[in-house]
C-alpha cells in the first residue's frame, strides 16, 4: 500500500486547484476492508428530468418483477440489471387543485419538492425546499460543493411562463427555500471552470489568454503525486486525466465551431453546444467528474424546461417538443414524441453506461455507488396529467438497492416517498418531505 494521502488533495497550477478520484491512498486500511463504511464509498444522488410528459405506452414495462425492456428503454439494455422501473408513483400538488391552466410550471416546480406551488407571476413565489437541497445542507458540508444544479436550457426568475406561473417555476428543480429556486448552469465552459478553477481572477485570466490544457498546469504536481502512488492508482489517475483531456478537446471543438457560425452571422458566439445531445452528453461528464473528485455528492440536471418547444431536426422532428406532446392521438405528433422520448432515453444511456464504467474507490463502479432518478412531472403530455408518472432509478445505492426490477406500486403513491426514502440510505433522516407518506418499502 501506498503511502497515505489528504482526500482533499488538490493538483495546483496557474489558475487551477484540480480535484482528484478518491484513490485507495486517502483511505486508511480499515476504510478498505470494510464494505460498508461511506468514507470508503460516497453514496451519490442525481435527479435528472425532462420535459413534456412521455411515450407511456413505449415505456411502461408489460410485466411486474425481473425488469423485461420496454421499447422506449433498449438503450438502456447494457445498464439493465442496474436499474429499476417504478410505476404509480405520482405527485399531486402538481393537479391544478382549483388554480386552472399552468401544468407545465407546476410539474416542474412539484417534481422534487411535493408542494403545491402558489399561482403567481410576481416576486411573491411560493414552493418547499426540494429533496436535493434537503440532503445538500446535510451533507454537503463533506464536499466543496453542497449540490450541482447543470441543464441544457436557459430559464428565468420572473416573468409569466406558463398561464399565470412565474418562469422560476417553469425553469427550476431545485429549491433552496420556499421562495428562492437553485438557478441552473447551461454554459459548460463555465462548469468546468468552477470545477477546476481556483477562484484566483487574475490567474483565470491568463489562463484564458494561454488557453492551455490545465493537465499541463498541473504536471508538475502530478508528477510529484504519482511518485507516492501504488498502480492501480497510477492507473485509475491516468484514466481520469484522459477522461478531463477529453472533455477539454470536445469543449474547444465546439467553442471553434460556435465562433466561426458567429462571425459568419455578425453575433456573439453563444457558450453552449449547437449539438444539443452533445449539450447533455457534456453536461452529464461535468456531472460524472464531480461525482468521481467527490466534489459533490448531490445533483440536479434538467434536459429543458417543461414547456419547451424546441424542435428536433437531427432526428426528423421539424415540430416543436411542446407542440408534439399535444398529439390528439394524431399518428404522426405520435410519432414524432416517440422519436423525442427515445433520444433523450439514449443520451441517458450514454450517461449510465459513462458511469458503469468508471471505477470507484472500493473497485465498484461510479453507477454502483449512486442513486439516478430520471424521468418527468407530467405522464401523457396530451392529459397533462401527474400520476402514473415515467420514473426510473438507476444505480444500486452503495449496495442498497435490489435493482433489475419493474416494481408497480400502488396507485398515486407519492413520489416523495421515494425521495425520503432515498435521504435516510445517505444518512439524512428526515420524517416527511411534501406531501410524502411515508418511506418505500420493498425497493431497498
Amino acid at each position: 500500500m501506498s503511502e497515505l494521502i489528504a482526500r482533499r488533495t488538490f493538483l495546483k497550477g496557474l489558475g487551477t486547484a484540480m480535484a482528484l478520484p478518491v484513490l485507495e491512498a486517502m483511505l486508511p486500511l480499515s476504510a478498505l476492508a470494510s464494505t460498508g463504511s461511506s468514507v470508503a464509498k460516497p453514496v451519490r444522488m442525481a435527479y435528472m428530468f425532462v420535459p413534456n410528459g412521455m411515450s407511456m405506452p413505449q415505456w411502461t414495462p408489460a410485466a411486474e418483477g425481473a425488469l423485461e425492456l420496454s421499447p422506449l428503454l433498449q438503450p438502456l439494455n447494457s445498464v439493465r440489471n442496474s436499474v429499476n422501473v417504478l410505476t404509480n408513483l405520482a405527485q399531486v400538488n402538481a393537479f391544478a387543485l382549483g388554480d386552472g391552466p399552468g401544468d407545465h410550471a407546476r410539474s416542474t416546480a412539484v417534481w422534487l419538492t411535493g408542494v403545491h406551488p402558489k399561482k403567481t407571476a410576481g416576486a411573491d413565489i411560493a414552493n418547499g425546499i426540494s429533496a436535493d437541497q434537503v440532503a445538500a445542507q446535510k451533507i454537503g458540508h463533506l464536499t466543496k460543493f453542497a449540490s450541482l444544479e447543470i441543464g441544457c436550457e436557459r430559464g428565468a426568475t420572473a416573468g409569466n411562463c406558463d398561464s399565470g406561473y412565474s418562469c422560476a417555476y417553469s425553469s427550476n428543480i431545485s429549491w433552496r427555500s420556499a421562495s428562492t429556486p437553485n438557478a441552473k448552469e447551461v454554459n459548460p465552459r463555465l462548469i468546468f471552470e468552477r470545477l477546476f478553477g481556483n477562484g484566483n481572477s487574475a490567474e483565470k485570466a491568463q489562463k484564458d489568454f494561454f488557453r492551455q490544457s490545465i493537465l499541463d498546469a498541473v504536471i508538475e504536481d502530478a508528477a510529484k503525486l504519482k511518485g507516492r502512488l501504488g498502480a492501480r492508482d497510477q492507473f485509475k489517475l491516468d484514466e481520469y486525466f484522459s477522461s478531463v483531456r477529453e472533455i477539454e478537446v470536445r469543449l474547444a471543438k465546439f467553442e471553434k465551431e460556435n465562433a466561426m457560425l458567429a462571425i459568419a452571422a455578425g453575433s456573439k458566439p453563444e457558450g453552449i453546444p449547437s449539438n444539443y445531445g452533445e449539450h447533455i452528453r457534456l453536461m452529464g461528464d461535468m456531472m460524472i467528474l464531480a461525482f468521481q473528485t467527490d466534489l459533490t455528492r448531490v445533483c440536479t440536471f434538467m434536459f429543458a424546461n417543461d414547456g419547451s418547444n424546441r424542435s428536433y431536426r437531427d432526428i426528423g422532428v421539424s415540430d416543436g417538443h411542446h407542440e408534439v406532446s399535444h398529439h390528439g392521438r394524431d399518428a404522426k405528433k405520435l410519432e414524432s414524441k416517440l422519436k423525442i422520448d427515445a433520444y433523450h432515453i439514449e443520451q441517458l444511456a450514454y450517461i449510465l453506461n459513462k458511469m458503469q464504467n468508471t471505477k470507484d474507490v472500493d473497485g465498484s463502479s461510479l453507477l454502483d455507488n449512486s442513486m439516478v432518478v430520471y424521468g418527468a412531472g407530467i405522464s401523457d403530455g396530451d392529459r397533462h396529467n401527474h400520476d402514473e408518472l415515467p420514473v426510473l432509478m438507476a444505480g444500486k445505492g452503495g449496495g442498497s438497492i435490489k435493482t433489475g426490477r419493474h416494481i408497480i406500486l400502488p396507485k398515486k403513491t407519492p413520489m416523495n416517498n421515494l425521495f425520503l426514502t432515498m435521504l435516510d440510505k445517505v444518512g439524512v433522516n428526515v420524517e416527511t418531505l411534501g406531501d410524502s407518506t411515508g418511506k418505500l418499502q420493498g425497493i431497498f
